[in-house]
């Protein structure tokens, strides 16, 4: 059993949700970003989502957007991100996922990436602009290796839809709150219960839900819709402006 699917099988068992913040790496240094894993851990994440940076992260918003910006300044790559895992592997086994965007990991190759992943300790990858459709290879070869495949689905996902993402996902699937950008607006409408109910019709696997979700508020609501609440631009945020994350952390911790 891998180590996201057995937290969420652990949380279920007492009631819990899991809380999975993001916070992009090598922002604003890539031995911060080592300190703040540990620091979230502390504060009560139950998975850590860690961003690598890209100059066109079509899927993230302003916020995220100049994080990548500064990380890239700072030289951040996507084999420096790795090294970071398994530096930080050596002190904690909280499940780390690894959110990139596909061109880095096609640079990279795409066996090469999956195999060095794992390696390193990574437990699953999210890809944006990696649709299930043509994701064949990514999957398969990845399946073999162990590393969990997180997909995407929206609030305007079709059954067919639903039913794809699903049986491409492993270890969780992603649901995303709203049809925008990170950071933007959340929206608890019905087209959130809607599919959320469709896609339990359909499938065991836990659902996260992020995007948009900034305060203990949304989180709680959130929290009686999915299995998980992820949580990234707040964070980003106070990282950027020099703020302690734990506060805010544990607030999100308490409530759901």
């Amino acid at each position: 059993m891998s180590r996201i699917t057995n937290t969420f099988k652990q949380l279920k068992n007492t009631g819990r949700k899991a809380l999975i913040p993001y916070i992009m790496s090598g922002d604003p240094s890539l031995s911060a970003t080592k300190k703040y894993v540990f620091e979230l851990e502390n504060a009560g994440a139950d998975i850590i989502e860690l961003g690598v940076p890209f100059s066109d992260p079509l899927a993230d918003g302003p916020t995220i957007q100049r994080a990548s910006e500064r990380s890239l300044k700072h030289g951040t790559t996507l084999k420096k991100v790795l090294a970071m895992v398994q530096e930080i592997r050596k002190k904690t086994d909280i499940p780390l996922i690894l959110m990139t965007y596909y061109n880095p990991v096609f640079r990279f190759g795409i066996d090469r990436f999956i195999k060095a992943a794992v390696t390193a300790g990574v437990d699953g990858v999210i890809i944006p602009d990696l649709i299930p459709d043509e994701a064949g290879q990514f999957i398969e070869i990845s399946r073999r290796h162990g590393l969990e495949t997180v997909f995407l689905l929206a609030p305007t996902s079709t059954r067919e839809r639903i039913k794809k993402v699903a049986r491409a996902s492993s270890g969780f699937i992603y649901y995303v709150s709203i049809t925008g950008i990170t950071g933007a607006k959340l929206s608890l409408g019905e087209y959130m219960e809607s599919t959320l109910s469709s896609l339990k019709s359909v499938t065991r696997k836990p659902v996260a839900v992020g995007f948009g979700i900034s305060n203990p508020g949304e989180a709680r609501m959130v929290s009686r819709l999915a299995d998980g609440v992820i949580i990234g631009s707040a964070i980003v945020k106070l990282i950027d402006q020099r703020k302690s994350i734990t506060p805010f952390v544990k607030s999100i911790r308490k409530v759901i």
